[in-house]
């Protein structure tokens, strides 16, 4: 809690200009620089051309008992689960929809979008930080999964390889790859 008051504090003070930009992180000057930018565009333009905002969603298109559209969902999974094929994803929905659909899950569809929707999150987050590890970095955690190979039984070692030749766990190609040459090599 008190890590996102200090970023939401960074966030205002940075929108307002009192901080110097070179103390802050590159990233979030850019989103904020973004967002600066649609809001002077939104303020500036004719009200002819301004897009009414939709503050309520179309009930028609959401699943019952909610404000979440099934696009909603595809495109976080799209969106989480870049290392899966298309088909891959689409399965994922399609199962995700068909228990959000079920008139039995009518009080915890809620429940079960926000679980979702967390687990996406953080397979998503986990994915970036893995994309921006150092190559050497990687190896080092190849090295250390073999080591612990030896501690899973044949079948957890069975699972685990058709796991990694099958690119369905949740790790960039890359590292994929090492674990695989390590689990290959052991």
């Amino acid at each position: 809690m008190g890590r996102l008051l200090r970023r939401g504090i960074l966030f205002t003070l940075l929108f307002a200009g009192l901080v110097a930009p070179a103390a802050a992180d590159p990233i979030l000057m850019l989103l904020i620089g973004i967002a600066r930018d649609m809001v002077i565009s939104h303020a500036n333009a004719p009200a002819s051309e301004r897009v009414p905002e939709q503050l309520v969603p179309d009930f028609t298109r959401v699943y019952p008992g909610t404000s979440v559209e099934p696009d909603v969902l595809r495109r976080l999974i799209d969106d989480s689960f870049i290392y899966l094929s298309d088909g891959q994803r689409k399965e994922i929905f399609d199962s995700l929809n068909a228990a959000l659909m079920n008139p039995k899950n009518a009080a915890v569809r809620g429940a079960m979008i926000e679980y979702f929707a967390e687990k996406a999150l953080t397979i998503r987050a986990a994915q970036q930080q893995l994309a921006k590890m150092p190559y050497r970095e990687k190896q080092r955690i190849a090295e250390e999964f073999k080591a612990e190979l030896a501690e899973l039984s044949a079948e957890e070692q069975a699972q685990l390889g058709q796991l990694l030749r099958s690119g369905l766990l949740p790790v960039p190609n890359d590292l994929n790859q090492l674990l695989l040459a390590a689990f290959d090599a052991r």
